[in-house]
């Protein structure tokens, strides 16, 4: 599934001659009239306007306007004086698409089609979704405003429409408006905003906010979509009106039947798939054996998103397995489908999911939609044989244990951690429900790490460290080694290493992937000249945290506006430093102990036949902490950091 939301064109704007009669429409003077307060210097640009009005004909005809105004601030803002619509060329079309400039001097250059183009969504991609797309960033100078508008027609298959009133940008005006047929109604959710009521006029509808503050990036924090105001509406034609007005849906389970419409027939096999699911399962001896060979083979076929009349539920319509199976590619609902078919032929049974990929708190309960949805999973009914950590219970279908087909680098019995946790849909006819997904416990995603170190009396070390990764923590490394370039991955292990280790000479990187069993491996040897500080050839001063913890947190301003988003996670350490000849420990940190309601670390030492035993292990449950708690997760990982910086005092006898 294609989300429109997420657009990355890189266009480059012609020269042209400045026009010096060129006025700007009513509405965009209007837009620059407004008063801009002094922001902060992260904030690049200020959003004067952003409106769109939504005009539904008595046959369901969907006519859009949309109208955006950004004052740039400075250089850093030109990449605002952009503007984009997206939209699906087997039933829509851009009717007109007009921008201009209002320089600093409040000159007004009007941008001709030398500015814009049109594009595919993704030129990787066969699909119907197109781009219309003007590029004023080279005109945009800082103080300049840039605005656009864009009218669309449109047969939308839904009677339901979203609308995010902001982005990170401060926002002075924010306004959506639908008008509808007499007698039509709507009905409207508000998300991360207290309700905004609409002002009604007989079948007329706006819903606005005003002086919108910028929304602040923060460590941890929440994605975007979770913080900005968004509005979800849903309309209905007039009772009795014969008007096919597309589909609205008042529950999950209607949502559930819809989508089944669409996929239940698209997942039959054919005598070759059945034999392919018997070979790549002829050695499997348990139930999630065979589940694991058909995951891996679903995982490999290719990702091409090819999207064929969308209009009319293509967007929600997987290929047919026996298309995807002969081709060897498809997108992620066509490859849960591909896998749904296989198993059939095991006679393992198995729904699709519909899921929101890269938020795990996007999806809402409240308003029944399969527009919340832009990735598709798989769900396989199991028996109590089958164990994993990413098995759920249905209240009708049982045990279901969830796997994502598109993510190769995580195999079955494991989750990406960014849908753990998230609301999605179990698209199972009359017994679809919208359930929350799994989330692993951090023993299932846990790091492990040994080092043996030797220490000369002059200060220099040579060690050799093993860790080992399972579940999201070998994911992460999965992902690094196998999309890395060898060279890339040499250097960025090099530069891990010389930040605790400054000078550091890595002599030995051997990583080992087990996919199949959720593990990795990697073993890593150094040397460090005069890593401990000698002092008169006395005293050596040392750190035994060598090296850092893969995943830092830095927590380091006063105040809080947001919440801190936490992953579950495992890490623990054993090192061991063997002392020089002639030398005795003549000081220890104390030992560190922290407990919170969201993790607990330990550090501790001892000195045992010649030896300095540092350890330490860390663990975090995933969780999100309210801000008005931020002053007990800040102090957490402050003195875990203290703990780690606190040195070791070694005395010549």
């Amino acid at each position: 599934m294609i989300r429109s939301s997420i657009l990355l064109l890189l266009l480059s704007a012609a020269g042209a001659c400045p026009v010096l009669a060129d006025e700007a429409p009513s509405w965009l003077q209007q837009a620059a009239s407004a008063r801009v307060q002094t922001y902060g210097k992260d904030v690049h640009a200020v959003v004067l306007l952003r409106e769109q009005r939504v005009t539904v004909s008595d046959e369901g005809k969907v006519t859009t306007s949309t109208w955006k105004a950004v004052k740039i601030l400075d250089r850093e803002g030109r990449r605002e004086a952009f503007g984009a619509e997206t939209y699906q060329n087997d039933t829509a079309k851009v009717k007109e698409m007009r921008a201009w400039i209002i320089r600093p001097s409040g000159e007004v250059k009007k941008l001709g089609k030398e500015y814009m183009a049109e594009l595919a969504l993704d030129n990787d991609v066969y699909n119907e979704y197109r781009v219309r797309a003007i590029n004023a960033r080279n005109e945009a100078d800082p103080g300049a405003i840039f605005g656009y508008e864009v009218i669309t027609e449109d047969k939308s298959v839904f009677t339901q429409w979203d609308w995010d009133f902001q982005r990170e940008l401060p926002t002075l005006v924010s306004r959506f408006s639908l008008l509808l047929p007499q007698g039509w109604r709507a009905e409207s959710v508000t998300f991360n905003h207290p309700k905004v009521e609409p002002v009604v006029s007989g079948s007329s509808y706006t819903w606005e906010l005003r002086d919108l503050p910028p929304i602040e990036e923060e460590p941890a924090g929440p994605e975007i979509t979770n913080l900005a105001p968004r509005l979800a509406v849903s309309y209905f034609p007039a009772p009795g009106a014969k008007v096919s007005a597309g589909n609205s849906f008042s529950n999950w389970a209607e949502v559930s039947r819809w989508l089944s419409s669409l996929s239940d027939g698209q997942a039959e096999l054919n005598d070759a798939i059945a034999a392919k699911a018997r070979e790549l399962t002829a050695g499997a001896k348990t139930e999630l054996e065979k589940i694991q060979a058909i995951g891996r083979y679903a995982q490999n076929v290719h990702y091409i998103s090819i999207q064929t009349g969308i209009g009319r539920g293509g967007g929600y319509r997987p290929h047919a397995a026996t298309e995807v199976f002969g081709k060897n590619y498809g997108d992620c609902k066509d490859k849960a489908n591909l896998m749904r078919a296989m198993l059939r032929a095991l006679n393992i049974r198995s729904y699709l999911v519909s899921i929101y990929s890269g938020d795990p708190f996007y999806v809402r309960e409240e308003w029944p939609s399969p527009q919340q949805f832009n990735h598709c999973i798989i769900a396989v009914q199991v028996s109590d044989e089958t164990q994993a950590a990413t098995i759920i219970r249905h209240p009708a279908l049982g045990r279901l244990l969830i796997f994502d087909p598109t993510n190769d680098d995580t195999p079955v019995g494991d989750l990406p951690d960014y849908e753990q946790g998230s609301l999605a849909l179990i698209v199972a006819g009359e017994q679809g429900a919208l359930l929350k997904m799994p989330v692993t416990p951090p023993e299932a995603n846990r790091l492990e790490r040994q080092a043996e170190v030797t220490l000369t009396a002059d200060g220099s070390i040579t060690a050799r460290l093993t860790e080992r990764s399972v579940g999201q923590a070998a994911v992460l490394e999965r992902t690094r080694f196998r999309k890395l370039p060898r060279p890339d991955y040499v250097k960025m292990i090099e530069g891990w290493i010389t930040r605790g280790a400054t000078g550091a000479k890595v002599a030995r990187i051997e990583p080992a992937d087990n996919h199949g069993d959720g593990k990795f491996a990697l073993d890593v040897e150094f040397a460090v000249p005069f890593y401990a500080q000698s002092m008169r050839g006395k005293l050596l001063v040392f750190k035994p945290a060598i090296v850092s913890r893969r995943e830092r947190l830095f927590l380091t301003e006063g105040k809080r506006k947001h919440p801190v988003v936490l992953d579950s996670q495992m890490y623990t350490e054993v090192v061991k430093v063997k002392l020089p000849e002639g030398f005795e420990v003549d000081e220890l940190p104390d030992a560190a102990k922290l407990d919170a309601p969201f993790g607990r670390y330990a550090a501790s030492y001892e000195v045992k036949d010649g030896q300095l035993i540092f350890t330490r292990s860390f663990v975090v449950q995933a969780t999100r902490v309210p801000a008005e708690h931020y002053d007990m997760v800040r102090d957490f990982y402050g003195r875990i950091r203290a703990a780690e910086q606190a040195p070791v005092v070694l005395a010549k006898k």
